[in-house]
Parts: structure tokens; sequence; C-alpha cells
């Protein structure tokens, strides 16, 4: 028998994005900054989408891309949009936590057109294009609450489970011709949403807000740290790569094992 041929292991390091277009949603800050800016640094032409205006051109300006300022809970304002991009990140969220007896309804539903209502409308726009090209990628920044549930986060945990199927349905319209389509699904990260949680979290549950973080969010991850941006960005990356092209309706957990158990 002849020997085995060994293939390098996948890397994200070295993904060739040039002359593809990308766009995210939420990038001034967080996940989808870091996005934005791995992208770039694959030589994607990157939009920089985020409701906060000038944050997003100082984004753009950083790594050379375009910036849109737009509300996402305006429909109005997304059926506006032109949206031609090879790679559609959709990371945009907001986080609103009282148990559901006290949960305000215009705030359940304003999280749930951006979460999950705003990535349909994008995508629907983005993918006759990438059907023409046979090629695209659509990445849905979830959460481990897209599988698992917690207490007083009910928008969040059911736009994030609505994410989730979305994104299945379209992995299997896409695949055939080209597109893929996966979550990536982290727990707690060091971006804005979360700290600014902290203190939600706290009165919630009657604790201090250094408390939070060591018995509430790295309660089960079995490592003990919050995950960085970078590192969910660098997922993201290596979903563009040639590599990950049989990767399709999946859902990748970065969770240090917090959902092993």
């Amino acid at each position: 028998m002849g020997e085995t041929s060994i293939v390098p292991g996948p890397s994200a390091a070295n993904v060739d994005l040039a002359g593809r277009s990308a766009l995210v949603t939420g990038a001034a800050s967080g996940i989808g900054r870091a996005c934005a800016q791995r992208l770039a640094r694959a030589g994607a032409a990157v939009t920089v989408l985020d409701l906060d205006g000038d944050a997003a051109k100082e984004v753009a300006g950083e790594i050379g891309g375009e910036a849109q300022q737009v509300d996402l809970s305006d429909y109005g304002a997304i059926e506006d949009l032109e949206v031609d991009a090879d790679i559609v990140v959709n990371n945009a969220g907001l986080q609103h936590v009282a148990p559901v007896e006290e949960f305000p309804p215009e705030r359940f539903s304003m999280i749930v057109r951006i979460m999950l209502e705003a990535p349909f409308r994008i995508v629907r726009k983005a993918l006759p294009g990438m059907y023409g090209k046979g090629w695209g990628r659509v990445i849905n920044i979830s959460s481990i609450h897209g599988l698992v549930a917690s207490p007083y986060k009910s928008a969040y945990v059911a736009a994030k489970h609505g994410l989730e199927g979305f994104s299945k349905v379209v992995a299997l319209e896409g695949g055939p011709k080209g597109v893929t389509s996966n979550c990536i699904c982290p727990a707690y990260v060091r971006t804005p949403l979360v700290e600014n949680q902290i203190a939600d979290q706290a009165r919630q549950h009657g604790i201090s807000e250094d408390e939070v973080i060591e018995k509430i969010m790295l309660t089960e991850p079995a490592i003990k740290r919050l995950i960085e941006p970078e590192e969910v960005a660098e997922l993201a990356a290596y979903l563009c790569a040639p590599e990950s092209s049989f990767i399709n309706g999946a859902s990748l957990v970065m969770d240090g094992g917090a959902t092993a158990h």
C-alpha cells in the first residue's frame, strides 16, 4: 500500500477574499467590528453597517471599507438597502433582561425585528446575486442561546432560536447553488452588549456586578474566561475559506464546554 497523504489542517489565516464583497451588520463595535476587520484583512471589500453612523465611518476608515447607517428595526430602511454582497454576516443585536410577565411587548418586537427579521430581509436581497455568481456565504452570529435558554431573556432567546432555523433553510436552498449558511454560537463574548447587561443581571439575580461574571457567565464553561471578539471573527473567516465549503447548515459552538453538560 502506498503512503497515506496528509492534508494540512484547516486555517483561516491564509484565506484569500480578494475580489469578494462583504456586508457586516452591527459592525461598529464588538464581534461585528472584529469580523469587518478580519474580512478586510483577507482582501474583501467590506461594508460596515450600524445604527451608529459615526462609529461605522470610523471602522470603515480603518479598513478601507464603506459605511452605512441603518436602523434595522425599520422595515422601510432595509427595503431601501442595495445588498450586493458575496458574504453577509448577520451580527447586529441587542439585549433586554426581564421576566416574561414584565417584558415590554414593544421591546420584544424590536429585538425580533432586528435579530431575526432583518437577517431574513437582508439575505433575501443578497441571495440572487450570490446565486448568479455560484458562490456565497451567509454567516449568522447566533449564540448558545440559539440552542439553549436562560431566564429573563425571552426575546433574545426566541430571536436566536429563530435565526438558527432560518439559517438552516437558507443552507438547504442555497447549498446546490454554491451558497452556504451557518451559525456561530458563542457563549459570553467580551463586547459592549455583554458589559451592558452585567448590571441588569446583577439586579435580576440580586447579586453584585462582580459576581455576575463568576456566578452566571462563567459557571458552565470548562474554560473560565470570556471569548474575545477576534476569536469569533477568525471562525467567520474560516467559513469563507475553500476548506469549509462542505460546512453548511451547521451551528458551530464556541462556549468552552458550557453546553457539553
